[in-house]
C-alpha cells in the first residue's frame, strides 16, 4: 500500500531556539510505464519511461503520459491499463504499470527513445521534444476562443491551493487544475513532479471522455516549462496559466501554436505572454485610468 506522505522527525531552528517535532514529507518513488503492443499473436513489451512520482493516480499518470507525449491520440487506442502483479524485484511491487495498446496501433520505436528517464524536477527536453510536438497529430487550437474574463485569472491559484489537501501537510507537491471559463475547478491532481501532476490531470480528463480540452484552461502551481506547454497542447488546452515564470522556449512554443500563456499569477497581477485575445474584461467593466 503506497502513501503520498511520510512522517519524519524534524529539528526546527528559529534564531536561538530549536525544537524536535513530527513533520510530513511528500513521498517520491519511481514509476515504470511499460507498453504492450503489436498484432494479437506477436505482442511485444517495451519499458517506456521511469519517472519519480508521488504514488497515487498511477493509472491516470500512465494514460496522461501516453497522450501528452503524443504516443497515442485517444483513449480508444488503449485496451487495458493496470499495475503489474508479477514483478522481478520486491521494490517494483506497485511501481510498474503496463498499458496494453491497440493491436492496430503502429509504434515508432525511434520516436520513443527520449522517454526512457525523466526526473521529478524536469523532463527530458531537447531537439527531439520540439520535433515530437511538431509532428504529433494534436488538433489545432481555435484562434481567439474560448474567451476568459480578466478578473477570473487572479482567482485561480487560491482555488487550486484550497483544493490541495496534501499540500497543506507537506508543502512539497506541485498541482495542476482544470478550470472551465466560469472559473470552476473541475479536476485537480498533485505530484512531486510538475510534469507528473499535469499528466495525472490529463489522464483523469481522458478517462472521463473530456479530451480534447478545447473549452478549458489549466492552472499550475509552479513555473511554465516547455514540457508543460507541450503536454497541454497535446491535450488541446487553449490557455495555460502558471504561478511562476515561463521559460523562453515555452513562450516560443505557445506562441507558434496559438496558445494563451500566462505567468506570475500572484499578488493581484499577472503577465500575458502569448494569446492575449482570449483574455477580456467582463461586459460593462471599464479599464481604470
Amino acid at each position: 500500500m503506497h502513501h503520498s506522505v511520510a512522517p519524519v522527525q524534524v529539528k526546527r531552528i528559529k534564531v536561538l531556539k530549536e525544537t524536535t517535532e513530527p513533520d510530513l514529507l511528500a513521498v517520491e518513488e519511481p514509476l515504470e510505464i511499460r507498453i504492450g503492443y503489436g498484432q494479437e499473436h506477436k505482442r511485444r513489451e517495451k519499458s517506456l519511461s521511469v519517472t519519480m512520482r508521488t504514488p497515487g493516480n498511477d493509472l491516470e499518470l500512465a494514460m496522461g503520459f501516453l497522450i501528452s507525449e503524443g504516443i497515442i491520440g485517444s483513449v480508444n487506442e488503449v485496451l487495458s491499463i493496470k499495475h503489474c502483479q508479477r514483478v522481478k524485484k520486491e521494490e517494483e511491487a506497485g511501481n510498474v504499470v503496463r498499458v496494453e495498446l491497440s493491436h492496430q496501433l503502429e509504434i515508432d520505436l525511434k520516436k520513443l527513445q527520449r522517454h526512457f528517464y525523466t526526473s521529478s524536477s524536469c523532463g527530458v527536453c531537447g531537439k527531439s521534444s520540439i520535433e515530437a510536438v511538431q509532428v504529433s497529430a494534436c488538433e489545432p487550437i481555435t484562434h481567439g476562443k474560448p474567451v476568459f474574463d480578466r478578473q477570473l485569472i487572479h482567482e485561480l491559484p487560491d482555488k487550486l491551493l484550497e483544493a490541495q489537501n496534501v499540500f497543506e501537510h507537506t508543502g512539497g507537491l506541485h498541482a495542476a487544475g482544470l478550470f472551465d471559463n466560469n472559473g470552476r475547478l473541475l479536476l485537480m491532481r498533485e505530484d512531486v513532479g510538475r510534469h507528473n501532476a499535469l499528466d495525472k490531470l490529463v489522464g483523469a480528463a481522458a478517462s472521463r471522455g473530456m479530451l480534447p480540452l478545447r473549452s478549458y484552461l489549466i492552472q499550475v502551481s509552479g513555473r511554465a516549462s516547455f514540457e508543460l506547454v507541450q503536454k497541454a497542447l497535446l491535450a488541446g488546452v487553449p490557455l495555460l496559466s502558471a504561478v511562476g515564470a515561463p521559460s523562453s522556449l515555452a513562450v516560443k512554443l505557445a506562441g507558434s501554436a496559438g496558445m494563451t500563456l500566462i505567468g506570475f499569477v500572484r499578488n493581484n497581477r499577472y503577465n500575458i505572454y502569448t494569446g492575449a485575445e482570449r483574455i477580456r474584461l467582463p461586459q460593462g467593466a471599464k479599464v481604470p485610468t
